[in-house]
């Protein structure tokens, strides 16, 4: 297996190697940081519903569609990519997804521990601190012959960027996007309160992923993988495949394994009601509720936000705690009722989890 170690490339050709490589049949790991920032969406979303693209374009931030699952993301230099490529009837691999991702995050979890982070791998795919903040996320998938999968050591993180890049509904959901990912995603720079030397923590990365998957026998570019990264860059840029319609328009944003925002709108008798929700563990840990219903007295709809954190994401349990607490402070919301909380609260998480 090779190892391609290629320091930092412009942004769309530091995703484009593995890509090519997969197709060119090539086992190898690449090793890569983004010279220039970019904006990727996954393979089963639509730029355009998952990114704000004139804030992208503003920016000078190009954006691609990758072919291996995952979210929107933003990528930079902070980040040192691995993108493993292995032919699908190797078998000192895995065969099943599921089993790749324990098993190739030992690699950057071991990498973490060298420099005194206690990191862990946590289903599906993610790679969180002891405290349960997340440091990497991971991807895979099949492309041509080969399986791929794909993951980042993040150096630093530029969150304000990150939730700006992201198509959101309103101003109040893209911050507290922000305000979650602060929370719940770390780096490196955070935890240790320093930046170890790039090149020492390639050296690690690359000595503990030899450890699993044998020898590495260090290449370069080749001309032909040159030319292959251009062809597909033709295609992988085009309106075509960016904007590939998909059936499902996006109703909130993972932030961690376990922690996501969603954005709840629902139509009722007396009115709109939003809301900008943070679930963690399938439980309300924050909510913010808004829109044009009548309520009395009104002070009292910040009270109603904190009597649903905890509540399990449940409609009896939702109902309950708003009928109490509209109950204990003789509350009035003229054509909208607890199960109208409820249901603004749990559609966007049943039609996310449909999919």
């Amino acid at each position: 297996m090779f190892v391609f170690d290629l320091g930092r490339l412009s942004g769309q050709q530091s995703m484009l190697v593995f890509h090519a490589l997969a197709r060119m049949g090539m086992e190898a790991l690449v090793i890569v940081s983004p010279l220039t920032p970019l904006a990727s969406v996954g393979y089963f979303q639509d730029a355009e519903k998952e990114l704000d693209l004139e804030f992208c374009r503003k920016s000078g931030i190009p954006y691609m569609r990758r072919e291996v699952g995952g979210g929107a993301t933003y990528l930079d230099g902070n980040q040192i990519f691995y993108q493993l490529i292995w032919k699908k009837d190797n078998p000192r691999f895995p065969k099943a997804m599921k089993d790749t991702f324990p098993w190739f995050s030992e690699a950057p979890v071991e990498t973490y521990r060298n420099f005194g982070i206690q990191a862990e791998y946590r289903a599906i795919n993610d790679i969180v601190t002891q405290e349960g903040r997340k440091i990497t996320g991971e991807g895979g998938g099949d492309i041509g012959e080969c399986m791929v999968f794909v993951g980042g050591i993040l150096l630093d993180f530029n969150y304000e960027i990150m939730s700006k890049i992201l198509k959101v509904p309103d101003e109040k959901f893209r911050d507290k996007i922000f305000k979650t990912m602060e929370e719940n995603v770390t780096t490196l720079k955070r935890e240790l309160g320093t930046l170890p030397p790039r090149n020492d923590v390639v050296r690690v990365l690359r000595e503990q992923f030899e450890k699993r998957v044998g020898k590495l026998e260090p290449a370069s570019l080749s001309p032909e993988v040159v030319s292959k990264m251009k062809e597909l860059e033709l295609w992988m840029t085009s309106d075509d495949f960016l904007h590939k319609k998909t059936p499902r328009i996006p109703k909130g944003v993972k932030i961690r394994e376990g922690v996501e925002i969603f954005y709840g709108l629902h139509k009722t008798q007396g009115g709109l009601i939003r809301t900008v929700e943070e679930i963690s563990e399938n439980k309300i840990e924050d909510i913010t509720i808004s829109g044009d219903f009548s309520f009395y007295p009104k002070e009292q709809l910040g009270g109603v936000e904190k009597a649903l954190v905890g509540t399990p994401l449940d409609e009896n349990q939702i109902v309950e705690k708003v009928d109490d607490y509209y109950e204990k402070k003789g509350i009035e919301s003229p054509g909208v009722g607890s199960k109208d909380f409820a249901t603004t609260i749990l559609n966007p998480v049943r039609e996310a989890r449909k999919v």
